[in-house]
């Protein structure tokens, strides 16, 4: 492996404003933003969702067949 041509790949924080919690992870990823969390200071990551707030993985997703479409489907071309 060459010298000099890999980012950093160094331990970042990561924030989920939906959830309003804080996790860290290795990244090398960049931002501008940092954190300082027990003394430590981490570069930060805004996030909008993660799997602590999104619906698929709460369990709150919801199913939606709008206008019936399934079952207009199954009357026109279903079994007979």
């Amino acid at each position: 492996m060459k010298d000099g041509i890999h980012p950093e790949y160094r331990p970042v924080a990561f924030k989920d404003g939906a959830a309003d919690h804080v996790f860290i992870i290795r990244s090398t990823v960049k931002t501008k933003e940092s954190i300082e969390i027990n003394g430590e200071k981490y570069p930060l990551v805004q996030l909008d969702t993660s799997s602590l707030s999104h619906p698929f993985y709460t369990g709150k997703q919801k199913v939606v067949d709008t206008g019936g479409r399934v079952g207009k489907f199954k009357a026109r071309y279903g079994k007979k």
